[in-house]
């Protein structure tokens, strides 16, 4: 069963996780792109900045998530949200705005943050993504890279242990490669790529700052998978893996430090830059 989303604890900490898509798109050179398209929206917080970027293009937003589409459509953005699975999106060639859907339309701009990890295979899925931009258009999008980080292995070692494994198994989790892997098969595309890491330093206040965090992403379907069954072992999991938490990332007593490493990439697809685009 895919997992829900809540896009109140996602957005928790949406300074955080806002940064990387500024720093993504600060990089991506487009000036007056005419469609510009988020694979994986989310609540749409961030996409409203592509609005806010390319007034005169078409933006559309598109998430899986019932849920969070529908926190996107009530923000007001200048933005059409739609739900819809990114894989499917990219085998049919085809964007959707207000008027319906023009199959074979291409992105000026494709962007997507955060949400490649989730798909599993999605190396292999870059040339589609590359073939659904425009010639000269740009591909850019953001990764996390912290997945051998405290915050994902203790999850993963926990929910491996009775009583909690025969019900975790098989849950959806996410993984991502390095940016020169990225570059590799992009630039075997004939892309000019930029493609680099950051690690970010979170300091995060609050109880237990960095379970709210992966709660919120990594360790959702996890937890969503242990509801499911039962709620006390839900909060017996939920509790246990606090605690191994707060033995990884001790309060400083000026906040628990969070170190976040992401994986960049912007990519333009060669061909002639689309008008105004550059």
């Amino acid at each position: 069963m895919p997992h829900r989303w809540d896009p109140a604890r996602y957005l928790t900490y949406a300074d955080e996780r806002g940064r990387p898509f500024v720093e993504l798109i600060a990089r991506v050179p487009a000036s007056a792109p005419s469609t510009v398209v988020d694979l994986g929206c989310g609540p749409g917080n961030l996409t409203r900045l592509l609005a806010e970027r390319w007034p005169e293009a078409r933006v559309l937003g598109i998430d899986s998530s019932p849920e969070m589409i529908a926190t996107a459509r009530a923000s007001g953005a200048a933005v059409d949200f739609e739900v819809g699975d990114l894989r499917e999106w990219v085998s049919s060639g085809s964007t959707t705005g207000g008027a319906g859907s023009t199959t074979g339309a291409t992105a000026d701009v494709l962007v997507s943050n955060a949400t490649l990890q989730w798909v599993p295979g999605h190396l292999d899925l870059l040339p589609a993504l590359a073939a659904a931009v425009a010639p000269g258009g740009w591909l850019a999008f953001q990764v996390p890279g912290n997945f051998d980080e405290p915050s994902h292995t203790l999850r993963a070692e926990l929910a491996a242990e009775a009583p909690y494994a025969e019900h975790t198994a098989g849950v959806a989790t996410p993984d991502a490669h390095d940016a020169a892997t990225y570059l590799e098969v992009l630039s075997a595309l004939g892309c000019e790529v930029d493609a680099w890491e950051t690690t970010y330093l979170h300091v995060l206040q609050g109880e237990d700052p960095v379970f709210t965090w992966v709660s919120g992403t990594g360790a959702r379907p996890t937890l969503q998978a242990l509801e499911e069954v039962d709620p006390a072992l839900r909060h017996r999991y939920e509790e246990e893996f606090k605690s191994r938490l707060r033995a990884a990332y001790p309060d400083t007593g000026r906040g628990v430090v969070l170190p976040f490493r992401r994986v960049f990439v912007v990519a333009q697809k060669p061909g002639q830059v689309p008008e105004g685009s550059a």
